[in-house]
Order: C-alpha cells, then structure tokens, then sequence
C-alpha cells in the first residue's frame, strides 16, 4: 500500500508542476473561447467580417425575449463580445476580464433565456470561466509576457 500512495504521491507532484498547469490553462482557454466564438459565429453573416445578420434581432425578440435589454442593444452587445473576448482569451491577454465577462454572459443566458441549461451545459462554462478568472492564463498567455515587462 505504502508503494502505491508513493507513487500516486509523484504523479500528483508531477502534475502540479508548472508547465502541465500552463498547458491545462491553455487548454481551458481554447475550449471556452471556442464555445462562444463558434456561438458568435452564428449571429454574423457568413463570410463577412462582423455583419451582423439582420435574422438576429428578430430571434432575440422571440426566443431570447427573456434578457432585459431590448434587440438592438442586446445583439451587436453579444455579437461583439462573443468575437472579442475568446480572441483575447486565445491569446491570454486580458484573461481574468475576458473570462468575467464570459461568465456574466454564461449567467445571464443561464437566468434569462436557457434556465434549464444549468446542467451540464452552463455549470461546465461557468467553471471554466472561475477556474480562469482565479488562475489567470498560465506561462503561455500574453499576461505573462505584459506582467514581466512592468516588472522591469
């Protein structure tokens, strides 16, 4: 028993080493921003550079008639930030506020428009998202690089 618990012991030490952190944070990254991208996908107009398809603001006046900003605040909001925010969180810069943001989004299509979504679609984007906004990007995020040059 004692050799088993020794051997878990060096694989968590292992793991918790920086590097598989960075990689995981990365990872975590990629994954959230690729699930509102995608989602910010479908509000444009496919093949253009941030047309918002005008189809939008009539689904958001049916089926998210939920959310509490009216259509033409509550579509090019999401639509930009569903662009902005995984790009920065792709690139680690802005994580901790990209990811706040995120999850604001997370927790106002939770409340407003998918309640019954909690489990297991928006818990999972939730924790992503707190997981980034405690941990930050990680060694391969922009923020690295940005908080070592203030440094010196």
């Amino acid at each position: 028993m004692k050799r088993i618990v020794a051997l878990y012991d060096r694989g968590v030490a292992m793991v918790a080493n920086r590097m598989p952190e960075a990689i995981a944070l990365l990872l975590l990254r990629v994954a959230l921003a690729g699930v509102f991208w995608r989602s910010g996908q479908t509000k444009v107009v496919e093949g253009s550079i941030l047309q918002i398809d005008p189809i939008q603001y009539d689904l958001f006046a049916s089926e998210f008639s939920g959310l509490p900003l009216d259509p033409v605040i509550a579509v090019p909001l999401t639509t930009y930030a569903e662009h902005l925010f995984p790009v920065l969180l792709l690139f680690g810069l802005a994580t901790r506020l990209s990811a706040a943001a995120l999850l604001v989004m997370t927790l106002a299509i939770q409340i407003f428009v998918f309640p019954d979504a909690w489990w297991p679609v928006h818990s999972l984007w939730a924790a992503m998202a707190a997981i980034l906004i405690v941990r930050g990007g990680g060694l391969f995020a922009l923020d690295r690089i940005s908080a070592t040059l203030r440094r010196r």
